[in-house]
């Protein structure tokens, strides 16, 4: 029964979802071109149709077995990019602040740092804190919301303070599970490795 249920991570490239995977990733400069274009509309076509290939590819490769180690990084890779594009190209638009790209940016800047020092002590990338991943979904819905504001201002007294309001606490809580991950990864570090028995005992066995 647990072989039956278990899911299998293979290593192949070319699946259909890492497929659709590679067409979000595709889409990321065409959204960021369009949203300093300003041409707010059409940058969220391209984002719904962004987040419906996500979903196809997170429901495919789950229910035909198509999970790969190559998806597993690319579907997150493509939410980063995505909330990057959208912060540099409203930044630009001046309708978000300089300060949130940077805190956003800077954060994860960070965290790549402390993850290259947790690799030369021989350790991998540490568990996602789940206030890492509520961040990341206020962050990824927060942007759009404030876009629907810009593409139609008839809306935007009713987006605008639901998309700040989803922006400011998802900044907060992005470097709030910063900190945790850089806290618990300062004290991953610091445990002592056990020591290699000396070369005479294993010889000698």
């Amino acid at each position: 029964m647990d072989d039956v249920n278990r899911t299998e991570v293979s290593s192949r490239i070319f699946t259909l979802p890492n497929c659709l995977s590679f067409v979000r990733l595709a889409l990321v400069p065409v959204f960021l071109v369009l949203l300093i274009g300003g041409d707010y509309v059409l940058a969220l076509v391209t984002l719904v149709v962004s987040s419906v290939t996500d979903f196809l590819d997170g429901l495919i490769a789950r229910r035909f077995n198509q999970i790969s180690r190559l998806g597993q990084l690319l579907d997150p890779a493509a939410d980063r990019l995505f909330i990057f594009a959208t912060l540099i190209g409203l930044a630009i638009q001046q309708i978000v602040p300089w300060w949130l790209v940077l805190a956003i940016v800077g954060r994860d800047v960070v965290l790549l740092a402390v993850g290259v020092v947790l690799a030369n002590h021989g350790y991998g990338p540490l568990p996602v804190h789940h206030l890492g991943k509520v961040a990341t979904f206020c962050l990824f819905y927060a942007l759009p919301i404030i876009m629907i504001g810009q593409a139609f201002p008839a809306v935007g007294f009713v987006t605008d303070p639901i998309g700040w309001a989803f922006a400011i606490w998802g900044a907060f809580l992005y470097w709030w599970a910063g900190i945790i991950y850089l806290r618990e990864s300062v004290r991953v570090v610091r445990i002592p490795l056990p020591a290699e028995p000396p070369a005479s005992d294993t010889l000698g066995h």
